[in-house]
């Protein structure tokens, strides 16, 4: 099926090829992506976007030693599939298996670590300026999706990078936007023209002729930026220092190889510009880019089928609840950091357009953009995930909770995510909230308990959390009506004897399953912050051991309220805390991770019952 494919596993492999045989390879390895993450989920249309620039980029540039950095990581499977890791495609994102971003540790070719966006800048040019002082020949590539370049790290790192002699290129890979033929032309044109030898020695040569007379070599620069800027969008990049080229189509594997080829003999920061289209060469994806961004297995012959009605996700239980909260209270403004569909608020930004905001990948935006609503009387809902919330930590402490405003964080995706791994796991949440004063924490058992929290946290008049899971809960239908919870009170699920099993969120649970081995008394703790205390005080005096269960890292997380909690109080009974080891845990199945880090039934009666062996 692959015959050029089947004979490249590295890039050296691949610099051998005649030009003439690059498209067939794109189509070879196109058609591979398309059945291979068909059988194991995964993203497919970032990847099928960057198909011929993979190609080009490792045919042009002597990988691993010149560096290839990718932004945002999940656009990096045929560059995988062509650094020797064809074979390990097969368990893509499983436990073991090959990961779905780049990582250090499973490839030389994986120059840098990618799963959160608009990182990849700064990295490569703390690459080439590690090449430039070691007087290393090496050319440092940044390869950025244009959603990444929302985010103001980017920038942060244009600005620095415009201002070094450092051999940096970055390639912005522009999804959003298609060639038409006439300008698609013309622009890859201008990018030879522009990229090639004759055009940078000319430059070089004007410049120093004009050079003895200053108001000619600026003259001279000013209508140079104009004319590009008649024909490109250069102006821009071209202030950040950057010698800016393009747009040309990331499809056409001859303008890429041309261009890359005149690129890498330039000297100082250069800034390529290509156009690709999402889903490229499957038109299932192409026709809906979004549907298959991320997807689970399928059939490539039929795409992807409805799904069979089945138990609400949380994420749309937040959505449900967001539209229904919004007809009640018209100061609601919904905000989100370019999750639209992960985060569930499709159908809020359709009911109410005037009150939803994406904010684009700009976390710490995201933050104050909300302080500064609920300074003038708004009361916005921040809808984000837990890994991402550590992008904004600065703006959450300082520019929401020391001026104690009312803004709503509902954090999704608490907790183990399964086949992302370590770089969108929510591991840390529980333990960077609870520190920081004025903010209540709440971790929903259940879809109907997160339901009444968002509502619990909306009447509140300070920083407030709802943290809760991926995936289903546990089948509880939430009912309508919505009611304050009392803030800081835990209930009593279960009344045993002896153990008494505090579970946070989605830990309720697993311990009422151990319980009934254990007959142990289990209570659905509900607030991580404030805690309470009372109810701890009394299981205390009560039982002979207290157990902590929480789906967040064991340091500095609820377990670790408890016993202060305790400690304040004068109580030194035996108290174990289970939760999440201090390690990075790696990607697998949700519930094979959670039973690894001995959070269900077995690992909780395990654990109890090596502490109390009688």
């Amino acid at each position: 099926m692959y015959p050029l494919l089947d004979t490249i596993n590295i890039p050296s492999k691949l610099r051998r090829l005649e030009r003439k045989l690059l498209p067939q390879l794109a189509d070879e390895l196109r058609q591979f992506l398309v059945e291979s993450v068909a059988k194991t989920g995964g993203h497919l249309s970032s990847n099928l976007g960057t198909v011929e620039l993979t190609i080009a980029l490792h045919y042009v540039f002597n990988t691993p030693h010149d560096r290839l950095v990718w932004d945002v990581g999940h656009q990096t499977y045929a560059h995988k599939i062509l650094t020797g890791r064809r074979e390990g495609m097969s368990k893509l994102r499983m436990q073991g298996g090959v990961a779905g971003f780049p990582r250090r540790d499973e490839s030389e070719y994986d120059a840098f670590g990618t799963a959160h966006s608009s990182t990849s800048i700064s990295a490569a040019l703390g690459m080439a300026v590690a090449a430039q002082r070691e007087g290393k020949d090496r050319r440092v590539v940044a390869v950025i999706g244009d959603g990444a370049m929302s985010a103001g790290m980017a920038f942060e790192a244009l600005n620095n990078a415009g201002a070094m002699n450092t051999n940096l290129l970055v390639i912005l890979n522009d999804n959003d936007m298609s060639i038409s033929r006439p300008v698609g032309a013309l622009n890859n044109y201008l990018a030879r023209l522009m990229s090639g030898q004759f055009y940078a020695t000319a430059r070089r040569a004007g410049e120093k002729m004009l050079g003895v007379v200053p108001p000619m070599l600026e003259l001279a620069k000013r209508a140079e930026e104009h004319v590009k800027g008649m024909v490109t969008p250069s102006t821009l990049f071209e202030e950040f220092g950057f010698n800016y080229i393009g747009p040309i189509d990331g499809h056409d594997l001859d303008i890429l190889v041309t261009t890359l080829n005149n690129i890498k003999h330039l000297n100082g920061p250069q800034f390529l510009h290509i156009v690709t289209r999402k889903g490229a060469g499957y038109k299932a994806a192409e026709d809906d880019p979004i549907l298959y961004h991320g997807v689970a297995k399928f059939n490539p012959e039929a795409g992807i089928l409805p799904k069979a009605a089945g138990k609400p996700a949380y994420y749309q239980i937040f959505g449900e609840w967001l539209c229904d909260m919004a007809a009640l209270d018209e100061r609601l403004i919904g905000i989100t950091p370019a999750m639209r569909e992960g985060s569930g608020l499709v159908r809020f930004s359709e009911e109410y357009p005037d009150r939803y905001f994406d904010v684009g990948i700009a976390e710490q935006h995201a933050v104050t953009f909300a302080a500064g609503l609920a300074c003038d009387g708004m009361k916005p809902v921040v809808a984000i995930y837990s890994t991402f919330l550590q992008r904004a930590y600065d703006q959450l402490i300082h520019d929401v909770a020391i001026q104690n405003l009312p803004v709503v964080f509902a954090i999704d995706r608490a907790g183990l995510v399964g086949a992302d791994g370590p770089t969108h796991a929510g591991s840390f949440d529980l333990t960077y909230l609870r520190c920081i004063p004025n903010i209540t924490v709440m971790t929903p058992s259940d879809e109907n308990e997160c339901r009444q929290m968002l509502y619990t946290a909306f009447q509140m008049d300070t920083p407030t959390a709802v943290r809760y899971p991926r995936g289903v809960g546990t089948g509880i239908a939430p009912q309508k009506h919505m009611q304050v919870l009392p803030v800081g009170r835990g209930e009593i699920r279960r009344n045993g004897e002896k153990i008494a099993l505090l579970a946070f969120g989605s830990m309720l649970k697993p311990c009422l399953e151990a319980a009934e081995e254990l007959n142990a008394t289990v209570v659905n703790m509900r607030f991580v912050k404030p805690l309470d205390e009372d109810l701890i005080a009394s299981l205390a005096t009560s039982h002979e051991l207290l157990v902590t269960v929480e789906e967040n890292t064991v340091m500095g997380g609820a377990g670790s309220a408890v016993l202060e909690s305790l400690e304040s109080r004068g109580f030194a009974g035996p108290v174990l805390q289970l939760g999440l080891p201090d390690i990075f845990i790696d990607q697998g199945d949700p519930s094979q991770m959670l039973a690894d880090c001995g959070l269900d039934k077995t690992g909780i009666v395990r654990s109890v019952r090596s502490r109390l062996p009688g």
